[in-house]
């Protein structure tokens, strides 16, 4: 593991002065600082000091450059970089909470429901101007008021995981199996999704070998419709030829599928409790990791 970065609470560090530690992982840590020229609160994401080096400023230039390109309200964009005392500094407008966090509490089907179509139409957004994510996943979710998201972590992702892995893998329990073998592409992002809006209707994370029905499938039946649940198995396919070609795609089923689905919860909430028939097609040959 890198060298911790040592910086102290209500420690200044060119204009931020640092208020507490969010997080930290392989690549760098992050913080809550306050911004003391323009008087805001912000995200500071500081890479560990061992890793920054002529070659990671290289790369983190050309990857901040193409994401700045993609300019779209779901998608969190840096405020600043520069190097403050021998350390890389970027700065992020400052979520509420990731979603990772968010999941720890109960959560409405509409709201489920919006956060699974503002995540498609933010990557749909990068996918169609030719940029992947390759690490979505809660933790890279960043909400704010309102239940509102951005996606974190564009081109800074990729640095990180050439740095620190030396090649073009993701977090392991959120990645496609091509992407685990080092071969991402916009369809492994669709697996990622897949996985995340899983996770929120279901209530449980899938687990490798990812065979389905997934863990959770139970209430997953219970929640949404059949075919809801037959456009969260295609993105979920084990061979990437299977899934949807890019989260455009996978968005438009979405809205497509959307009021239909709307309507069954409605319906399923005016019903007495009880036990749910099997509608579901026989699932056919088992998904098993190659």
């Amino acid at each position: 593991m890198p060298t911790v970065n040592k910086l102290r609470i209500r420690q200044r560090l060119g204009k931020y002065r640092i208020e507490k530690r969010l997080g930290e992982g392989g690549f760098a840590a992050v913080f809550q600082a306050m911004d003391t020229i323009m008087g805001t609160r912000v995200a500071l994401k500081i890479p560990h000091s061992t890793l920054v080096d002529a070659e990671l400023l290289k790369a983190f230039r050309h990857e901040a450059r193409l994401v700045a390109k993609v300019d779209h309200p779901g998608i969190l964009q840096i405020k600043d970089a520069s190097v403050i005392d021998g350390r890389l500094v970027i700065s992020f407008p400052l979520g509420k909470e990731t979603l990772a966090d968010r999941l720890s509490r109960r959560m409405s089907l509409e709201t489920i429901f919006s956060i699974s179509g503002q995540l498609l139409a933010a990557v749909a957004f990068a996918h169609q101007r030719k940029v992947i994510h390759c690490d979505i996943k809660p933790e890279n979710i960043i909400m704010f008021d309102g239940s509102v998201l951005k996606l974190a972590d564009f081109g800074i992702a990729k640095v990180a995981r050439r740095t620190v892995h030396g090649c073009g893998t993701g977090t392991v329990g959120h990645m496609a199996p091509e992407q685990a073998m080092g071969r991402p592409s916009v369809r492994s992002d669709v697996f990622a999704v897949g996985l995340v809006i899983h996770r929120m209707f279901s209530g449980q994370w899938a687990e490798w070998p990812y065979q389905w029905p997934l863990n959770g499938h139970r209430r997953l039946r219970e929640r949404i419709p059949p075919t809801m649940i037959t456009w969260l198995r295609k993105a979920l396919e084990l061979n990437a030829a299977q899934r949807f070609r890019d989260c455009a795609q996978m968005q438009n089923a979405f809205t497509r599928l959307r009021p239909g689905a709307l309507r069954f919860i409605q319906q399923q909430r005016r019903r007495p409790r009880g036990p749910r028939p099997d509608t579901e097609k026989p699932a056919g040959r088992t998904q098993r990791a190659a």
